[in-house]
């Protein structure tokens, strides 16, 4: 995966690593960030799309990171409350939120909300329930600390919380919710999900 400089300069973590992710949809008419959380990547996704809006209910440090952008609207509330026309965005990201939520809903909104060839972006976390996952998780903890040290670690200010859906649970509930979504496990103790909205 391509690094992103510039904003994100000196702000390395386990959510940044994959913002490329979501970039890789772009450039776009209209894009969702659902979770933007301290605005990074939208302020990313607004140098590249007509129009940005993101969602979160701790929204007021993504307000203030997207003050000087006036092609960003953020929303201050939940995700599953916001009103928000169905098919009308080009791309829908998720980067580490979609855990806060409920997760069946949540997907199968974020999917509705796209047009027709749009796409769908999700990252996030699992809960280590098995044998192999926990042994996927420490192979995991080398790459971190190289990373760490050659980058540095940015602590971002959003809340964190745990889930208590396996990697499993996640990959069959996804493509139960959204067929022919593609489920990937990541290094950094996440994983991915992509979809285009047939047209």
């Amino acid at each position: 995966m391509s690094p992103v400089t510039g904003e994100l300069a000196g702000r390395w973590n386990h959510n940044t690593h994959y913002y490329p992710l979501a970039l890789a949809a772009t450039p776009c008419n209209r894009a969702l960030d659902v979770g933007c959380g301290d605005g990074l990547l939208l302020r990313l996704l607004a140098a590249r799309c007509d129009e940005v809006v993101g969602v979160d209910p701790w929204g007021e440090a993504a307000q203030e990171a997207a003050r000087d952008l006036p092609n960003v609207t953020v929303l201050p509330t939940d995700f599953l409350a916001a009103q928000l026309p169905d098919a009308s965005f080009d791309l829908v990201s998720s980067n580490t939120a979609i855990h806060h939520m409920d997760f069946a809903a949540a997907l199968a909104r974020m999917a509705a909300l796209l047009r027709p060839g749009g796409r769908l972006v999700v990252v996030s976390i699992g809960d280590y329930g098995n044998r192999l996952d926990r042994t996927l998780s420490a192979l995991a903890i080398v790459p971190h600390r190289w990373r760490s040290w050659r980058n540095g670690f940015y602590d971002h200010p959003a809340p964190i919380a745990d889930t208590d859906m396996s990697y499993g649970e996640i990959r069959r509930t996804a493509k139960r919710i959204v067929p022919g979504v593609t489920y990937r496990r990541r290094l950094y103790w996440r994983y991915s999900l992509t979809w285009t909205r047939p047209g």
